[in-house]
C-alpha cells in the first residue's frame, strides 16, 4: 500500500513540474533585424485561451519594446497542467 502511495505521489510531482513549450514563427518582413525585442504575455486557465485579438497582441508587444518597424513575429505557447501561457515576441527597430 505504501509503495502505491509513493508511486502515485512521484507521478503527481512529475506532472506538476512538467511543461511543454512550442515556438511558432508567424511572419518576417523585409525590414532589417533590429536590436529591440518586445514581448506581450497572456495566460489562460483550464485550457481556455484568453479572449484577445492576435493583431492587438502584436501591436502591444511592439509597443512594449518601443518598436516602430517590425522585423519578425513569433508566438510561444507553454502548456502546464492547468495553465497555458501565450507569448507574442516581436523584434525590430
Amino acid at each position: 500500500m505504501k509503495l502505491r502511495v509513493m508511486v502515485l505521489l512521484a507521478v503527481l510531482i512529475v506532472m506538476l513540474l512538467s511543461a511543454c513549450t512550442i515556438n511558432r514563427p508567424v511572419c518576417a518582413t523585409s525590414n532589417p533585424l533590429g536590436q529591440k525585442v518586445g514581448v506581450y504575455t497572456q495566460t489562460g486557465i483550464l485550457y481556455f485561451p484568453p479572449m484577445a485579438n492576435t493583431n492587438a497582441a502584436i501591436a502591444k508587444a511592439a509597443a512594449n519594446g518601443g518598436i516602430t518597424k517590425i522585423s519578425t513575429v513569433d508566438y510561444n505557447t507553454t502548456w502546464m497542467i492547468f495553465i497555458m501561457k501565450y507569448e507574442t515576441i516581436v523584434t525590430g527597430e
